[in-house]
């Protein structure tokens, strides 16, 4: 048998996947088969390659047949019963995991009955689920805090199960010829107060096991650990390579759209495998598509834990640039929710960057979510993958696609360009470099609570607004009296003519402010102080109505900083006027560094 190069075996099959058109094959049957035939007619593969590939796409049909209760069956020659995978009897491995539910436990009976109920449902020998004890992990190393958990890496002894022995009539780990003890690179998410979460924990908990032991593009969940120091659980998961954030980074000026808009089916494809689950995502955002580069494969992570379990029930927890704007405004997360956060991805896919990474603060970005506005799409956009990205983050929920259309309308957009020669694709390629890579805040791009309360109803932005957000050429009109801006607030439309508009204004004189240490007691900033001179049109200008002199030294005005419509705090200002030199200045900081992005504080508003 001649040396199989792997690489090339993972590659041929993602190439033979990637080329499915869901709206031409339909039914999982008709996947397969076109997989097959595209293998087999590869001409880079070798034979005994070729039939390497084949064994690992009768593996998942294997798994796909017990999934759906469909296809073929065939006798097992131990068992007797009529099984449906090929490669193994699912009966014969249900019941060697069954028959050892003894030699274990966890010493948490609701664990033990979650991950015994795993076992018991196991539809392929390479994700089962099990309580692994800690002392099989080894090298065990603080990596970062993600969310409300704790993420370590660690190398696991023996790893994961691999394949079904059918002669041994036994499971088998992996094993690597010539290495004893062989170990496998995984993630520990330690699950911080799993007591005080308890129920709703456990639900997040089964929904990852559950759905990551039965799909090739979730993470795998290998099973539960508990730190025996503290005597927290801990996920054991797989371990990528790099996130789709850092992937970008690092490629994004050498990826053909040929190369984006594959991304961009797969990781549709692994959100159309968690809704056919009836399950939300709720945080999908580029910090969790994770990328293994050995087969060329992208996976959704952190699947249905949605914040700490401490969290207000009117808080909502995740990255604000891909939250949806219903959820701003205080709607439940509906599988819509996570369409938004698609179209958010498709955008950073075709930029290269994060949505919204020049605008630090998370108060107007939210208002401006509701209002509409949306990432200026990159020129030479494919026009399809544009229109339905536009779709995705249309304000309405019920104007979006549904998984299962989408799925459809971006496999046939990809199909397309795979099915393109290279030489043909060459104007796909566009001219990245003059694209911001350099983020202005990381902290902007985690998950995190968010406490906004009275927000408008969302709506779609005109496309002039649209344009003035991006331009930023706006003029802001500061009334002199508080008590006046509140009483007009809520009939003002022919003044501002909308809630944005005041929003951008804003927005555009907080571009211009520089970052200093402040007084964050009560938000107060002492000083307005000059540093730069800027144009007419950047000024800040004074409502002309308006009787009282701003022109004296350190006069304070107090400004609403939101709309007719949600609560905010009020933020103290001083300015300081210059007649000779027309020159605005700013003490700038909204909030000092350490914070986050005018986050409002967890005991409520003022």
């Amino acid at each position: 048998m001649s040396t199989i190069r792997r690489e090339l075996v993972y590659q041929a099959v993602n190439k033979a996947w990637s080329s499915l058109d869901y709206n031409i094959h339909k039914g999982f049957h008709v996947h397969f088969e076109f997989i097959k035939q595209k293998i087999l007619a590869d001409s880079s593969l070798t034979e005994d390659e070729k039939n390497e590939a084949i064994r690992l796409t009768n593996k998942d049909y294997d798994r796909d047949k017990i999934s759906y209760n469909s296809g073929t069956r065939r006798t097992c020659e131990n068992c007797n019963k009529e099984c449906l995978a090929t490669l193994y009897c699912e009966y014969c491995v249900q019941d060697y995991l069954k028959a050892r539910f003894s030699n274990w436990t966890s010493g948490n009976n609701d664990i033990d009955n979650l991950i015994q109920k795993c076992q018991s449902e196991m539809l392929t020998p390479d994700r089962i689920v099990e309580w692994i004890p800690y002392n099989n992990l080894m090298n065990i190393k603080y990596l970062t805090k993600g969310g409300f958990s704790k993420i370590y890496t660690a190398d696991w002894i023996n790893g994961p199960y691999k394949e079904w022995d059918s002669k041994k009539q036994q499971l088998e780990r992996i094993k690597v010829h010539g290495i004893q003890n062989f170990v496998v690179s995984v993630i520990l998410k330690e699950l911080e107060n799993i007591e005080g979460a308890s129920q709703s924990w456990f639900e997040e908990a089964k929904s990852h096991l559950n759905i990551g032991s039965k799909y090739p593009r979730i993470v795998d969940c290998y099973g539960l650990t508990q730190n025996p120091s503290n005597e927290n659980y801990m996920l054991v998961m797989n371990k990528f390579d790099v996130d789709l954030r850092e992937y970008l980074l690092q490629n994004n000026n050498q990826l053909t759209w040929k190369e984006r808009i594959k991304i961009a089916f797969l990781i549709i494809e692994a959100l159309y495998q968690i809704h056919e689950e009836n399950s939300i995502h709720r945080d999908l955002h580029s910090g969790n598509i994770l990328y293994s580069q050995l087969n060329n494969s992208w996976c959704i992570s952190d699947l249905g834990f949605c914040g700490p379990v401490d969290k207000s029930p009117k808080s909502i927890y995740g990255n604000l640039p891909y939250i949806a704007p219903e959820i701003i405004s205080g709607r439940k997360y509906t599988f819509a929710s996570d369409i938004y956060s698609i179209a958010m991805l498709m955008w950073e896919i075709s930029s290269g960057r994060p949505p919204f990474n020049n605008h630090e603060n998370g108060y107007y970005l939210a208002m401006n979510t509701v209002n509409g506005i949306r990432p200026r799409i990159v020129p030479g956009t494919p026009l399809e993958y544009k229109n339905l990205m536009k779709q995705c983050w249309d304000a309405d929920p019920l104007m979006r696609p549904d998984i299962v259309t989408l799925r459809n309308k971006i496999s046939g957009i990809n199909a397309l360009f795979q099915n393109t020669q290279n030489e043909l694709d060459a104007n796909s390629n566009f001219e990245t470099n003059n694209l911001e890579t350099n983020y202005t805040s990381s902290r902007l791009f985690i998950s995190k609570v968010h406490q906004f309360e009275n927000f408008p109803e969302p709506r779609n932005a005109t496309e002039e607004e649209q344009e003035a957000f991006h331009s930023k050429s706006y003029k802001f009109s500061i009334p002199n009296n508080i008590n006046d801006f509140n009483n007009s607030s809520n009939q003002s439309t022919s003044k501002s003519n909308s809630i944005s508009k005041d929003i951008f204004k804003e927005d555009a004189i907080q571009q211009q402010i520089k970052r200093q240490d402040s007084d964050v007691n009560d938000m107060q900033i002492e000083e307005f102080a000059s540093e730069q001179s800027v144009s007419q049109t950047e000024q800040i200008t004074i409502i002309e109505d308006e009787k009282e002199d701003l022109t004296d030294d350190n006069k304070s005005k107090k400004i609403k900083l939101n709309s007719n419509k949600a609560n905010f705090q009020y933020i103290q200002r001083n300015y300081i006027a210059d007649d000779d030199e027309n020159d605005v200045s700013n003490n700038p900081n909204l909030h000092s560094k350490d914070q986050d992005e005018f986050e409002i504080p967890e005991d409520g508003f003022e």
